[in-house]
């Protein structure tokens, strides 16, 4: 018995592991993006019936498995405030030191609101340097004014 959408994630994550897979196989497999079906399948995004099932037989998932990855789950879950792993520490870094940064200056372009992460894409791709590799990251979201009533 399944009892929550974690249980759902180590699923997939083992199965991807046993068979070598690459989160690219499953975006192949539902025609969505790598970072968003990566998202789905780490617990973040709901998918719907014909995507889960897609994932269900790439991931030998059971029924079960694949009705939990079509409900809505609790999103920004991470388990603690501070993020521990490395990499998705330095996020929280990079927000820390340009956080403000962003804000004003999407402020001064935009005027008083928000950048959607409804409303959102992500593109990561490796860029090759010869002095080291780089990660390029490419966030977009809507611009979501604040109204005034």
């Amino acid at each position: 018995m399944i009892t929550s959408r974690d249980q759902v994630t180590a699923m997939i994550v083992a199965s991807k592991v046993r068979q070598g897979l690459k989160w690219a196989h499953a975006a192949e497999a539902i025609g969505k993006s790598k970072e968003w079906t990566t998202a789905g399948c780490l617990g973040q995004m709901a998918f719907d019936k014909t995507q889960a099932e897609a994932l269900g037989r790439l991931f030998e998932l059971p029924d079960e498995a694949v009705a939990w990855l079509q409900i809505v789950p609790h999103k920004g879950s991470l388990p603690s405030a501070v993020p521990s792993d490395p990499l998705i520490y330095r996020w929280y870094e990079l927000v820390n030191v340009y956080g403000s940064t962003i804000k004003e200056l999407i402020h001064e372009e935009f005027g008083d609101g928000i950048m959607s992460a409804i409303d959102f894409s992500m593109d990561i791709q490796r860029e090759h340097d010869p002095r080291g590799d780089r990660v390029h990251v490419v966030l977009s979201g809507k611009f979501l004014p604040y109204k005034s009533y």
